[in-house]
């Protein structure tokens, strides 16, 4: 396999949204060395993201360097000992496979850096912060409390009262990234099990439903 097509392979099937900076910052190894060669990963230029219809483009140059006994395959060559530098455009789209082709080098010696802006997820005190609210919540605040306590707007919040229970869940949707807690009528709080794959598009998504009245 060459090591473009390697790299296809890596970025492989997408299935979160994502923009071409942060995939590029942090899903292209930088080198990697072999017995006889090193490959050096440069990302050159970005742009859109993975979602829905929209299109994520990542331009990489491949600079490998190679021993001296043949060690390596890159693009459509074979490579002795010496130096081959190449380009590849790679295309992303959501719940598709990386697909890629070679492109002519761009004379940019010294490409800028990506970087990786933080993914919104559910913050690390996430359970502390709704079993707090949940133990001072009554069935009439309850909706007021759990959004006071997850005041982030990347945070979805649903409440429900069922059968005497608090019932709460909150989550980030497009990471999948769900907590599920209810507050029986003794006053106990737990986290009830739920099927994974009921956070996947299309399903039943972080809902108070995940615990009232799950799929079956």
């Amino acid at each position: 396999m060459t090591e473009a097509e390697l790299l296809d392979d890596n970025l492989g099937h997408r299935n979160r949204v994502r923009d071409a900076e942060y995939i590029a910052a942090t899903e292209i190894p930088k080198a990697v060395e072999g017995g006889v060669s090193t490959v050096r990963r440069e990302p050159l230029a970005w742009s859109g993201r993975t979602a829905r219809s929209e299109q994520a483009t990542i331009d990489v140059r491949f600079v490998v360097t190679v021993a001296e006994r043949p060690g390596t395959s890159f693009g459509d060559l074979g490579n002795d000992a010496g130096q081959a530098t190449r380009c590849y455009r790679y295309r992303l789209e959501l719940y598709r496979y990386t697909s890629h082709q070679e492109i002519d080098c761009p004379p940019v010696a010294a490409p800028p850096a990506p970087t990786a802006a933080p993914i919104p997820r559910l913050p690390d005190d996430a359970k502390k912060r709704l079993t707090a609210a949940l133990r001072t919540a009554t069935p009439d605040t309850l909706e007021d409390s759990v959004r006071t306590a997850f005041p982030e707007k990347h945070i979805i919040v649903d409440t429900v009262t069922h059968e005497g229970a608090l019932v709460a869940a909150v989550g980030v949707p497009a990471e999948r990234d769900c907590l599920l807690m209810v507050r029986a009528p003794g006053g106990a709080i737990e986290s009830p099990g739920y099927d994974a794959i009921w956070l996947e598009p299309g399903e039943m998504g972080c809902r108070t439903g995940l615990y009232v009245s799950p799929p079956r």
